[in-house]
């Protein structure tokens, strides 16, 4: 039996060909599977479990369904949709991680992490992320009405788009050296991470020892996940649409 892993889709009610293609991937190449791990960036904005808007009803359908069938489902705050909570994780029927997870994967010890928190080089990013993080924050937002926090995202997105226009492209990637910091910390062999939608696999060397470092891709024309069976790791992808 597989366990796979996604990350990135930034669903969205702008972009229905990528909830379509989740629900394809849920009942096609996912369906039976041990667990699903959903690394963050679920969601290209989320404001709050109270969000009523029908994508994210039919999404929670699906995901109840989904997990119905004795799959296990985990999902992990990204940079995007850091409000996830409790409630419409138990709705779901989904397991919240907390960031990174450590687990043993077809013989490796394992690190998952959304990614963006080894972005260390970006400094303007990393400031408004230890704010986004802050629990008194968040609850000064959550209590705001909803269609004020609708506005507030959408402020919090163009101030995104338009800061990351200006930075160069190796800025907003991981670095290096904190990879191999965290890596080291945790004790791990391999990392899986999203975020940098730049995906493919990174084999190195670790303190003398063989370690690889896996980036998960977006949903954007192709959908990508890793697929771990019991002595393999195959990160696949096909078109969307």
């Amino acid at each position: 039996m597989s366990i796979y892993f996604i990350s990135d889709l930034h669903l969205d009610e702008s972009r229905p060909e990528i909830t379509r293609a989740l629900f394809d991937f849920l009942r096609g190449p996912a369906a039976g599977a041990e667990a699903l791990y959903i690394l963050g960036d679920f969601f290209e904005a989320w404001i709050g479990d109270d969000d009523d808007t029908p994508l994210i009803d039919e999404v929670v359908r699906e995901l109840d369904r989904y997990s119905g069938t004795g799959t296990k489902l985990y999902l992990m705050h990204g940079n995007r949709d850091f409000l996830l909570g409790n409630d419409f994780a138990q709705r779901a029927g989904a397991e919240l991680l907390q960031d990174p997870t450590r687990l043993t994967l077809a013989g490796h010890r394992v690190l998952l992490m959304h990614g963006d928190s080894l972005c260390t080089r970006d400094e303007e990013y990393m400031t408004f992320r230890r704010q986004a993080r802050d629990p008194a924050w968040q609850q000064g937002l959550l209590v705001k009405p909803l269609q004020e926090r609708r506005a507030i995202a959408a402020q919090i997105r163009a101030a995104s788009k338009a800061m990351n226009s200006r930075k160069a492209e190796d800025i907003m990637d991981v670095t290096p050296e904190e990879v191999e910091r965290v890596m080291a910390e945790q004790d791990v062999d391999i990392i899986i991470h999203g975020h940098t939608h730049r995906p493919g696999r990174h084999p190195f060397t670790l303190n003398g020892s063989p370690a690889e470092r896996i980036v998960l891709g977006d949903w954007e024309s192709n959908a990508w996940c890793l697929k771990a069976s019991e002595n393999s790791l195959e990160l696949m992808h096909w078109p969307i649409g």
